[in-house]
């Protein structure tokens, strides 16, 4: 197979190993952004990992990534953002669900992949590079991970699936990280399953040198019990920082409770007083966010505790192109990564006025006839 130039958005290669079988290795190559995720790197990865699903020679996949700071710092948003200020208010680019449906297909393909996936998820790997890591057989963080779903900064929600997986973490995690984006470490990701292998990023090397010499089966069962193997050798004696959800997690549990939002954000924003500096950035990002997105992303979380992974992609499109009708999504970004003042003006401002109305409207479908993702099984 021929890979692309050194200048394309995403390298693909094939690794020959000692059985013949081969290793497909997809390496996201926009170092300069973080390797924020483009569509153009949708519609690169997506047929490609489609391809090697299905060729019989295919033992397993690798998704990592150039660069030593970023396995994925998230979509790529500021031009969707810039589409959108374009526009008159409450009207959608097209970008907007063409970018959403695209990737939300390539995080499915990944959760449901038919033979071993490794993500190596080193450095930051935060929303849409979540959404890549999440759904893989084999995730690896290394001593250098740092993640978030940090969409409260911007007026949006923890999507990419976040909606599916956040209820699904130890406690009341989910629903703190969602409110919070707080950064959380490869212990952190280890304790909720975020990850499940924690390798120094030095033996990355050593993982390509051993995918090419071990012998694979072809067979999803074997091989994936191999990969794990594998990875468990090159970890041993990996040094990670304390985890701090699993040190606060009978705080968090108490400050998140079981309480309606407006009963809890008194608890969660009273945490930026605290003396952990941890506990105390996730309650000031809590006070500055977005408060639709706050309710949002509860409320998504809500109704996703019982759906399967394919209703909920379906449900997160219909809110994100929901987001993009509404001014806080636009807003954020240009606050954040534009014009970078980080002075957003939300609209509504407080969560008092977030009302259901609201809520209902940004989850609304908004397409003709069938359901983009309707395939989804």
């Amino acid at each position: 197979m021929t890979a692309p130039s050194d200048t394309s958005p995403v390298l693909f290669e094939t690794l020959r190993s000692a059985s013949g079988h081969l290793w497909g290795r997809a390496t996201l190559n926009s170092p300069a952004s973080l390797n924020a995720l483009s569509l153009d790197m949708v519609n690169l990865l997506d047929p490609q990992l489609k391809a090697w699903a299905e060729d019989p020679q295919i033992a397993g996949v690798l998704l990592d990534a150039t660069g030593d700071k970023a396995f994925c710092a998230g979509g790529d948003v500021v031009g969707l953002a810039r589409a959108i200020r374009a526009l008159p208010a409450g009207q959608v680019p097209p970008e907007a669900p063409a970018f959403f449906e695209r990737e939300y297909r390539l995080d499915h393909r990944i959760h449901t992949y038919p033979k071993p996936l490794l993500c190596w998820g080193h450095g930051i790997v935060m929303g849409g590079g979540i959404g890549l890591m999440a759904g893989a057989s084999h995730r690896v963080a290394t001593p250098k991970t740092r993640m978030a779903m940090p969409e409260i900064n911007i007026g949006l929600y923890p999507d990419v699936g976040g909606s599916w997986l956040l209820p699904r973490l130890p406690g009341r995690t989910g629903a703190f990280l969602a409110l919070t984006g707080a950064h959380i470490n490869a212990a952190d990701a280890l304790f909720t399953g975020l990850a499940n292998f924690a390798v120094p990023h030095e033996q990355h090397g050593a993982l390509l040198q051993a995918l090419a010499e071990s012998r694979w089966q072809g067979e999803r069962e074997a091989d994936g019990a191999q990969l794990s193997h594998l990875l468990e050798t090159l970890g041993q004696g990996v040094e990670l920082p304390a985890s701090h959800l699993r040190t606060h997690l009978d705080r968090i549990n108490a400050v998140i409770g079981h309480d309606r939002l407006q009963d809890l954000a008194p608890r969660l924003a009273a945490l930026a007083q605290d003396a952990d500096p941890w506990l105390a950035q996730a309650g000031a990002t809590f006070s500055k966010g977005s408060p639709t997105s706050a309710v949002l992303g509860l409320a998504l979380q809500e109704r996703c505790r019982h759906l399967s992974l394919a209703d909920a992609f379906r449900l997160e499109l219909q809110a994100s192109v929901g987001c993009c009708a509404h001014p806080d999504f636009a807003e954020g970004v240009r606050a954040l990564l534009i014009d970078k003042d980080k002075n957003p003006r939300w609209q509504p401002a407080t969560l008092a006025e977030v009302t259901p109305a609201l809520i209902e409207d940004i989850l609304r479908p908004r397409f003709d006839g069938a359901h983009p993702l309707a395939d989804l099984r």
